[in-house]
């Protein structure tokens, strides 16, 4: 899902910003609160940068340059791109100086940087990785247990394409109290489950030696990403096993392929995911809670998800470091996952829904605004409710993410899947077409939904969707494939005697 960005402030603190996930504004500023509090939180993470070095004794690194080329270096020879750009190791270590806490250090990097102008460009993007893989900030010390985990998160890059991280946290072979470790991906390509599994290769090697990681993730970086529903095969050799083969297979429905809905629902009713989802559509400012960092991931990725063909064109952090807290503050939309310790920190709660996934939480919602239940159209609820009861008690995560996503594509379908008929070009020139909202709104069927679609066409999301549109016609996207199937079923059941308006 990549959006272009609108950036503000000097160049500088453009290129601090967008090295952390989600730091950027809408394509548009929309008025001066925006300019306002993206300054505020560019002076926020710049502070953090200057930090970071004078904890280190060093000279603030320049930024890269903002036309800078992507490097030849991560260009596949088949002209795909390959599985990654690069894997650390990320281990928490005691604070030099005399300095109270520990803070997080990349103890392996591969591959390393081989010109001075890549270690600068890189050295930024490290940083910001040390702070999503422990974003506990300081808060840690040698530990005899911990529970291992996978989380992922993004960084965002100037022109607002991004790059995703994925990370396991455990810890490592060892007798006594050691630090945790943990082990970061970073790929232009998104797909968790697939590495997911090269992490478990990584994790069984650097249980015999750092070095034995080095032979596998060379191969997998001379090997080009499958397409959707292919398998590679890598072969790789450890002592006392041999050779081994190893297969990699991405999913078929690759627009899903980053997405897990099981713990969405392991932590919310459907009900309070209705409720969750209709601040979302109407995007507004939404904090999810968890003491996990892969809860936390995995939910805040599944409810963007939801929002399918329609793409989050806000803030989305789905682990906020605790230095970059004040984020929070915001007044633009956001969704933000922050751990449950820090709950404590966040003090402002207006206008702001908090959604608590923890199991224990007696409520799951710890500040609303109020009218969450009745954003969506009653009827337009329990058509949801009613297609999300469809999914099997212990069905494959392929299953349940094509019951859930079919389900609120529908809802998608059935509120706005008129949108092409209202699309029309100017005059004799074939090129240029326009939305025509009202003649839109007025066709808007039942008249019961239609205040509902007259806020969202107001989000950022339905607007670029409809400049895309207006731009680019895809007749053959798979949205358009269920609006015509809709629209097909409908004349179907009007034609043997159904009411007009009728949603089935």
């Amino acid at each position: 899902m990549s959006v272009k960005h609108t950036l503000i402030g000097s160049p500088s603190a453009r290129a601090h910003l967008n090295r952390t996930e989600g730091f950027k504004t809408t394509a548009r500023v929309e008025n001066a609160s925006d300019v306002g509090v993206m300054k505020k939180i560019s002076s926020v993470f710049s502070s953090l940068q200057d930090k970071l070095h004078r904890d280190k004794g060093e000279k603030k690194a320049s930024p890269p340059p903002t036309d800078a080329p992507p490097s030849s270096e991560y260009t596949h020879a088949f002209g795909r791109p390959p599985f990654f750009e690069y894997l650390v190791v990320v281990s928490v270590r005691k604070r030099s100086r005399g300095d109270e806490g520990y803070e997080p250090q990349i103890i392996y990097q591969f591959p390393k940087a081989t010109s001075q102008s890549q270690r600068k460009e890189e050295e930024l993007c490290l940083q910001a990785i040390t702070l999503f893989c422990f974003p506990e900030g300081v808060n840690w010390a040698p530990l005899t247990e911990y529970h291992s985990e996978t989380f992922s998160f993004v960084l965002t890059e100037i022109d607002g394409s991004r790059r995703n991280g994925y990370c396991r946290r455990l810890l490592p072979l060892g007798k006594g109290a050691r630090p945790p470790e943990a082990y970061c991906i970073i790929s232009s390509l998104a797909c968790f489950s697939l590495f997911s599994k090269i992490f478990d290769e990584v994790e069984k090697r650097r249980q015999i030696s750092m070095a034995m990681i080095y032979p596998f993730m060379q191969s997998l970086r001379e090997t080009p990403f499958p397409a959707p529903g292919k398998t590679v095969t890598i072969k790789s050799f450890i002592p006392e096993s041999g050779t081994e083969i190893i297969s990699l297979t991405r999913p078929v429905d690759s627009w899903l392929e980053h997405v897990e809905f099981r713990s969405l629902f392991l932590c919310l009713s459907d009900e309070e995911v209705l409720q969750v989802f209709a601040a979302v559509v109407l995007e507004r400012r939404i904090i999810f809670i968890a003491e996990e960092l892969s809860t936390l991931s995995q939910v805040l990725h599944a409810v963007a998800a939801l929002l399918y063909p329609f793409i989050w064109q806000h803030t989305f952090i789905s682990i906020v470091p605790k230095v970059l807290l004040e984020v929070y503050l915001a007044p633009t939309p956001y969704l933000l996952g922050i751990q449950r310790n820090l709950l404590h920190l966040l003090t402002e709660h207006t206008d702001l829904l908090i959604v608590d996934l923890t199991s224990q939480s007696e409520s799951k919602f710890i500040t609303r605004i109020g009218d969450e239940d009745t954003l969506i159209p009653s009827r337009l609820q329990e058509e949801l409710l009613q297609d999300l009861c469809k999914r099997k008690h212990n069905t494959t995560t392929e299953e349940l993410n094509s019951v859930v996503s079919e389900a609120f594509l529908s809802f998608f379908v059935k509120t706005v899947g008129h949108f092409a008929d209202h699309i029309k070009r100017l005059g004799g020139n074939k090129q240029l077409r326009t939305f025509q909202k009202k003649s839109f709104l007025k066709a808007v069927e039942p008249k019961e939904n239609r205040n509902f679609v007259q806020q969202f066409v107001q989000t950022q999301m339905f607007d670029l969707f409809i400049q895309e549109e207006e731009k680019h016609h895809n007749q053959e996207g798979f949205f358009y494939k269920k609006v015509v199937e809709f629209q097909q079923r409908r004349k179907e059941r009007l034609r043997s005697g159904g009411i007009k308006g009728l949603v089935v």
